[in-house]
């Protein structure tokens, strides 16, 4: 009951908080934000691991650990921590992708298929239709998993086997770098990240490498936990990130240091405005971002023109 609760009035605030789309043409200063000396420190030879601070090249090391450890349990955790939202925003990531027949689609950091399934449905129900028989005249989508961690993509691969999915029919599994994508140069329509850029040591190779595999007119969105800017609301939140979700690892994945990391990684990220304006600095236009529950995560999106 107390889930049921909890659940409830978060839909309700999910309904009535600034769920916003604004353009981002300027930086706000951010109080969080690394200092200049933090940032001289991040730009020699090491990085942010959480608040800690390791070398650059240990990073993804750790990040894999945090991964395969969570693997098993990463979509029923998504359910607890949000209180099922995460369904709702994924929705909200493929509504504003606009997915079509034909499409080469890459999803990024996608390994346990949430949005690539998501994806495929979409366009299956522009048939209306049996899966079957959809898939049967849609020959030419393609639709990209990639993720670095082998645990996850085992995860989708599973649980693509259960819904139907033929591998390397509409949807392949890859394992691969975001930071140094494998596919070629303008290959993609589309580009989508959820919950994963927060996680890769240099954003900005992760996003020049979204811009390069992209065709003209390709659209990049990335769905992550960020900042909330409501005053009241933050307090509860950073109580709620600090102290439940933690526990709730603990509980339930057996592991309260990853869902640790993983709550440090949010504050360590850049707020939305100054992503929004990382993006543009890789080349994307029209970039916009949209708020939802009053920013525990944002929407960006932006263009290759």
């Amino acid at each position: 009951m107390a889930l049921r609760s909890a659940s409830t009035r978060l839909r309700l605030l999910l309904a009535s908080s600034s769920s916003r789309s604004r353009s981002t043409r300027r930086l706000l200063p951010d109080p969080a934000a690394p200092t200049h000396t933090d940032m001289a420190f991040l730009h020699s030879h090491a990085t942010s691991f959480g608040y800690k601070q390791v070398p650059e090249e240990e990073k993804s090391k750790l990040v894999g650990n945090v991964f395969t450890s969570v693997a098993s349990t990463y979509d029923l955790m998504n359910d607890l921590m949000s209180v099922g939202l995460h369904r709702l925003w994924k929705d909200r990531l493929i509504s504003k992708l606009n997915p079509f027949p034909g499409m080469k689609h890459l999803d990024v950091a996608g390994g346990t298929g949430d949005v690539a399934f998501r994806v495929m449905e979409r366009i299956n129900s522009m048939n209306h239709r049996t899966m079957q028989a959809a898939l049967a005249d849609i020959e030419e989508t393609k639709i990209y998993v990639c993720d670095i961690n082998p645990n996850m993509l085992n995860v989708g691969k599973k649980r693509a086997s259960e819904r139907g999915y033929k591998e390397g029919h509409c949807l392949s599994w890859i394992e691969g770098d975001a930071e140094a994508l494998s596919f070629e140069d303008g290959s993609m329509d589309g580009y989508t990240i959820a919950f994963g850029i927060r996680n890769v040591t240099h954003i900005e190779k992760a996003l020049s490498e979204a811009y390069r595999v992209l065709k003209r007119g390709g659209r990049f969105l990335c769905l992550e936990l960020s900042h909330v800017d409501v005053p009241l609301f933050k307090e509860i939140y950073d109580v709620y990130s600090f102290s439940v979700i933690p526990a709730m690892g603990e509980l339930v994945a057996g592991d309260r240091q990853s869902y640790q990391y993983l709550v440090e990684s949010i504050r360590r990220f850049p707020n939305q405005e100054k992503f929004g304006q990382m993006i543009q600095e890789a080349g994307f236009e029209r970039v916009q971002y949209e708020n939802l529950v009053g920013g525990v995560v944002a929407i960006h999106s932006g263009l290759k023109l």
